[in-house]
């Protein structure tokens, strides 16, 4: 014999068991605010004792808006993301706001990631209130489009197509120059960069690299062997500069996995060279790999952009395209030219 499962309780289940009305008794879950204490004790008193639960998607159809926070992530592979994304849900948390994070791409062939469109497609109808972006995202103004009327800060990226976005990410020129100064002062010279591919961070940390080698009068060592962000793109440039007529003694890379690739190519053809990172992953502090690498501030990254997409959500944000100070991280990977 089939029996039927119990019910779910409504929220008119509610209202009619704490004795007031159905519109009151879902303020208490939308607006507490506005409702007395007492009140809203014995809404939420009698949702308790019915096993009552809101419904945040219907919640979110039925309003203005989601009543929370996006958190949009360019590659849930990339751990860089994790670090500011812990980092912004903590801060999202102490100031009362709720947030859901999803990676916004599908992966695609050759490390070449798309947007995902059903997950747009759910988000417009969700309309949340406001979407932080970890990360280069392809197609940026389509997420813009999704919600018009959401907040949107972007970290860790360049907010290309989104002019009006505010944004916080490291200083790369002023990391590429700590690293570049380091390899220096270690006595290298022939110092290569993997990198270049991947979005415009790619780009701008290249062009950091060519600049700090300038400053240094390095212009003529100066190779740039294409890669992106993952460590078999960065295993296949190091490749090219260590089988090259004159191979670098030095490489710096666009990011720790790409770094972790090069290391590899070097293992392999038992070449002992200085490697360095970027971003500060946790893989870079692992003993067996123990990489120098830029630590970009993401935890300051995380906490602003939380900060300041807070901010916008009560109307007290302002324009803001920030750096945050990056420090160098030296440990194995680095050392001096014989």
């Amino acid at each position: 014999m089939v029996t039927n499962r119990s019910k779910r309780p409504t929220i008119r289940d509610v209202a009619d068991a704490a004795g007031v009305s159905k519109s009151l008794a879902a303020l208490v879950y939308a607006r507490p605010s506005g409702v007395s204490p007492a009140r809203a004790k014995r809404v939420l008193d009698a949702a308790a004792a019915l096993g009552y639960t809101p419904n945040v998607v219907a919640r979110s159809l039925a309003g203005g808006d989601g009543n929370f926070i996006v958190i949009l992530v360019a590659d849930l592979h990339n751990p860089v993301f994790a670090d500011i994304v812990d980092a912004a849900r903590r801060e999202f948390a102490r100031v009362g706001e709720a947030s859901l994070m999803t990676s916004a791409t599908l992966p695609g062939e050759a490390s070449q990631h798309v947007l995902d469109d059903r997950l747009l497609a759910f988000f417009r109808d969700l309309r949340p209130r406001g979407i932080l972006i970890v990360g280069s995202v392809p197609d940026m103004p389509a997420i813009a489009e999704l919600a018009p009327n959401s907040t949107i800060v972007v970290a860790s990226a360049i907010a290309d197509y989104l002019p009006e976005a505010p944004t916080v990410r490291g200083d790369d020129l002023a990391g590429m120059r700590l690293v570049i100064d380091h390899l220096v002062g270690l006595g290298h010279r022939n110092i290569a960069h993997i990198g270049g591919r991947g979005g415009s961070v790619a780009e701008a940390r290249a062009r950091a690299y060519e600049l700090a080698m300038a400053e240094h009068g390095l212009g003529d060592f100066s190779r740039i062997s294409p890669a992106d962000y993952s460590e078999a793109s960065g295993h296949a440039a190091a490749e090219l500069l260590l089988t090259a007529a004159v191979p670098p003694t030095a490489i710096t890379a666009v990011n720790d996995l790409a770094a972790i690739g090069a290391l590899s190519s070097a293992g392999e053809r038992g070449v002992v060279m200085s490697v360095t990172g970027y971003d500060d992953t946790y893989l870079a502090a692992l003993r067996q790999i123990s990489l120098t690498t830029v630590d970009p501030g993401n935890e300051a990254i995380g906490r602003r952009s939380a900060e300041i997409l807070a901010d916008g959500l009560v109307g007290n944000a302002q324009d803001h395209q920030e750096l945050i100070a990056p420090t160098l991280r030296v440990r194995n990977s680095t050392r001096r030219i014989l």
